[in-house]
This record gives C-alpha cells, structure tokens and sequence, in this order.
C-alpha cells in the first residue's frame, strides 16, 4: 500500500471552526466542506506546506501552529493509498484583509461542529471534526486558537522563548531562552556557547538549557516556543529522531520533563522569537570577541 502525507488546519473563531467548499476535484469531494491544507509535496516539510496551502488557497499568513493530532486515513476513491494526516491548531496573522479563495474553492464558513451535517462535509473532514469533539474542544481551548492569539493568563505559567544556531553547521554555535511571565515580563534570560555543533544540535540545547534553568528557579508550568519546527515534533513524538548526535540531549530533556508538572512545546515563526535568537547571537559574540583577546594575549 503506498503512503502519503497531507496536512489540515483547525482555525477556530467564536467556538467555531473553518471550512472550506471545494469547488474543483474529483466528484465525491466537489461541492463539499473541508479543512483548509493539502498533501505535501516531494521531500516539503509539513509546516511548510501548511503555509503554502492557506497562503495560496485561502490569502493567509500563519502566526502560531500547534500540533492537534496525527491520523490515517484510507479515501474510499482509491483503498491502494494510506494517508497520514497532520492536523494543526492555526492561528492566522492579523490582518484587515479577508479571507481571499482561489479556483479550489467556492465560498468559505464558520463551522459550529455540534451543528455541522454529514453529507455537506468531506469524508476526511468528517473523521477529524468527530476527533475534535471527543477531545471535548470546550470553549476555554478554543479561545487558545483563536484569530485574536493564544495568550496564556495563569499565573503560575511561565513562557519559554528558546533558539540555537550555528555558524557554520557545522560551527561555533550557542543556545539561547527568554522566560516571560503571564503579563509578557521578561523575567529571566541567558545563554551558553557549546563549542563545534549543528543548527539541530544547538536547538535541542536551547530547549535543554532553559528547561534546566526553569526547574532551578521553581517553575512547574512551562510553555516552551521554538521556531524549529523539527525540534518541536520529535518532542512532541510525531517525528522519529534519525540523527544519533540529537539523541543524548532528546533524553535529558525527557528525563527533565519528570520535574515539572505541565510542559507543552509549540512552534512559532522565527520573527516571533527574536529575543531568543538574539540571545544566541549576544553569546556567539561575546564568545568570539573573548576568543580573540585571548589570541592577542
């Protein structure tokens, strides 16, 4: 049996959940409802294709994704094909232009899922609004997904921006986090130079360091935000780890995790998280500067 990969965003608004009617396609799906996203093309990752789809489909730029679930499916139009199905949380950017349809699709709607029919929905679309209802989509998680962001009130959580990089990749390289607080105060930031490694390598310690950083200070809630969307989904167990170098730091982050009573890793652009990566940067510099005092001396 061959195997595909596609990718669908939930975007919610109002308790209610975007979807689309295609208006191109093969007859059992024309006409119908569906989740905005697509299959991903020859060696695309799937973040990126769910740019390219609600970019080019739908006239949207994305702010934060969330992971949601991972599926598969078998379309009855063609049983010989399995389907793994990678289904976002999507915050769109803000933006005062609306939802702009290409030829793929005909009109677009906000979808209450306890209100929706059967027969105007996709068959794909039917499994995964089914999933949402018996992962009890209440209000309060909705509200995380929104167009108007996913701010985070608790008190007790607290936010972890981490980045890495390397010059080079391989190369001198360095981690980096930033810890703010419910009301966005920074309250905590740093860095470390880790010698000759990856980009991958250096993202995987950012997320290290400030998690070892967060249990020194107390924290038991953390929200980490990274902009590797790689780092995010082998934490998360959707992506297997193949690179043996990422290994070590996989499991002192797994074996850190046991100190903390909630963690949750979530990707967002790398606009987003300058801070972090300017933390990466300062370390970097600071680094080679002192390497070449030493040099002089």
């Amino acid at each position: 049996m061959k195997q595909r990969l596609s990718v669908r965003a939930i975007i919610n608004q109002d308790n209610k959940t975007l979807v689309v009617k295609r208006a191109s396609g093969r007859e059992t799906i024309l006409g119908k409802f569906e989740l905005p996203g697509g299959k991903l093309a020859y060696s695309e990752q799937p973040e990126d294709a769910m740019r390219r789809y609600l970019h080019d489909d739908l006239g949207l730029e994305i702010a934060t994704m969330q992971l949601f679930d991972a599926v598969t499916y078998i379309d009855k139009d063609d049983r010989a094909i399995q389907y793994g199905v990678i289904v976002y949380f999507v915050t769109p950017a803000r933006s005062d232009r609306p939802i702009k349809l290409n030829g793929n699709y005909s009109k677009y709607r906000w979808l209450s899922v306890s209100e929706s029919q059967q027969n105007e929905l996709t068959d794909l679309t039917q499994l995964l609004l089914g999933i949402i209802q018996q992962e009890e989509l209440t209000e309060s998680l909705a509200r995380k997904v929104t167009i108007n962001g996913d701010k985070n009130t608790s008190p007790e959580a607290i936010t972890v921006f981490t980045d890495g990089g390397s010059r080079g990749n391989p190369g001198p390289s360095a981690a980096g986090y930033v810890m703010v607080n419910h009301v966005d105060d920074v309250i905590d930031e740093g860095g470390e130079y880790l010698g000759i490694t990856t980009n991958n390598q250096a993202e995987y310690h950012g997320v290290r360091l400030g998690l070892e950083r967060a249990i020194a200070a107390g924290h038991k809630i953390l929200h980490f935000k990274i902009d590797s969307m790689l780092v995010v989904n082998q934490l998360n167990g959707v992506y297997k780890i193949k690179n043996r170098d990422l290994w070590p730091i996989h499991e002192r982050i797994r074996e850190l995790m046991k100190s903390v009573d909630r963690i949750t890793f979530n990707h967002v652009p790398r606009e987003l998280n300058q801070l972090a990566d300017g933390m990466v940067n300062k370390t970097l510099d600071q680094h080679g500067r002192q390497a070449r005092t030493d040099s002089a001396n």
